[in-house]
């Protein structure tokens, strides 16, 4: 959404044909999400059409939360008719997308790479309006976070002041503990979160971190538009690394101190495992959010 809001700013009106070059990883990825806001399309069409009839380029990962219902129904008669064409690029970072717009003579390209965000090229027919210069990913998702070790995450989480992180986690455990309860109350998806409950019932600690884990991914994918708190990039990977250890620590009855901290090793030791499986990479969260969870868990139990 972010890079076709901004492919229309600079081409200056909506585009009369889009075509989006995306790296195997994101097609992968939009081809069976719905879109937020979008009446339950799904697909990279579907994004780049409502992205650039209605997003706000200001908004970044929000840029579809101002869409109106007129943008979403004539985003879905365009995308019957074609407007926008996807196309596989191969070679390039596993986050990629570069969209051409065109509107009469004019034509506006808009490159992001690496993080959803990071635009590095901006061009308004043929001039370069932004230029700049980055590592092309080739499986480690941030170079910043090489010096990570888990001794470290586990020195920091145990002598950070949670007053410096407190804030970040609590937005963190509201955000997407919202969202869980939404997937348990309201048919999202494989409705796994409430089949789970079902057949297990309520009791059982382990069974609700497993289920409200779940509820929160089924209602983010299948086009939920409330907000989540990521990790790595990844709204799936943020709820897994905390709502389970959210769970642990009610149910276990700890301070918010130890939850705090138990937050602070799950989300640095999934981070610190996606920094050497690279970004929006083809592995399940389950490998490093998972382990980040489970970590965390260790730890508000006594480990």
């Amino acid at each position: 959404g972010c890079v076709r809001a901004q492919a229309r700013r600079y081409l200056g009106c909506m585009p009369q044909r889009l075509i989006a070059h995306c790296s195997g990883n994101i097609i992968k990825n939009v081809k069976g999400v719905t879109v937020p806001n979008s009446g339950g399309q799904k697909g990279v069409e579907a994004a780049a059409i409502l992205g650039a009839l209605g997003g706000n380029a200001e908004r970044q990962l929000e840029v579809l939360s101002t869409v109106t219902q007129a943008d979403i129904d004539q985003s879905k008669v365009l995308a019957g008719e074609g407007l926008c064409e996807v196309e596989l690029v191969e070679g390039v970072a596993n986050l990629y997308i570069r969209l051409e717009a065109f509107c009469g003579d004019d034509t506006a390209v808009v490159e992001i790479v690496d993080k959803h965000t990071n635009i590095v090229r901006i061009s308004k027919n043929g001039e370069n309006l932004l230029d700049k210069e980055y590592l092309l990913d080739r499986g480690n998702a941030d170079r910043k976070r090489d010096f990570m070790s888990v001794n470290g995450i586990l020195d920091f989480a145990e002598t950070v002041q949670t007053d410096e992180v407190r804030q970040l986690l609590d937005h963190q455990i509201a955000c997407n503990m919202t969202i869980a309860r939404e997937g348990m109350k309201n048919p999202y998806g494989a409705n796994i979160g409430k089949n789970i409950l079902n057949l297990y019932g309520s009791q059982n600690v382990e069974v609700r971190a497993k289920a409200y884990a779940a509820a929160g991914s089924d209602a983010r994918m299948s086009g939920c538009d409330l907000a989540v708190v990521a990790n790595s990039g990844s709204g799936n990977q943020g709820i897994t690394a905390s709502v389970p250890v959210y769970q642990y620590a009610r149910e276990l009855k700890v301070s918010d101190e130890k939850m705090y901290r138990a937050l602070v090793i799950s989300n640095l030791i999934a981070a610190h495992l996606k920094t050497g499986i690279g970004s929006l990479s083809a592995f399940c969260g389950a490998v490093s959010a998972a382990t980040g969870s489970g970590a965390g868990i260790t730890y508000l139990r006594g480990g």
